[in-house]
């Protein structure tokens, strides 16, 4: 499969992922939620939705719980409008590299201030 094709439906995923969770997706859980990435296998057959999270770990772990549950409903409806034979099976996965940032973002903070 053509890596340029990979990326756009990439790409396509995401944007129709984060759609559907801020416009369709009426579950009270589901709190802050912004789509980062998306990784799909070669054979288009898996993709993987990267997600931030904001909140407690609480509202986090209810969160994902709240996108697991509404995981048909989402490959069903990406698999209409991506028009392709077969849609992705989607899993979620938090994504930690902006709380990772922030992290190192308050290290580099105390060592400049020279705590």
């Amino acid at each position: 499969m053509g890596e340029l094709r990979i990326r756009k439906i990439q790409e396509f995923i995401k944007q129709e992922v984060s759609r559907i969770i801020l416009q369709e997706l009426k579950d009270p859980r589901l709190g802050f939620v912004t789509v980062t990435d998306v990784r799909i296998t070669g054979d288009l057959r898996e993709a993987t939705v990267y997600v931030s999270l904001f909140g407690s770990d609480e509202e986090k772990k209810n969160t994902l719980a709240a996108l697991a549950k509404a995981n048909g409903f989402i490959r069903s409806e990406v698999g209409k409008r991506l028009g392709i034979r077969y849609s992705p099976q989607i899993g979620f996965k938090e994504d930690q590299s902006l709380d990772y940032g922030m992290k190192i973002e308050k290290i580099l903070h105390t060592i400049d201030n020279g705590e």
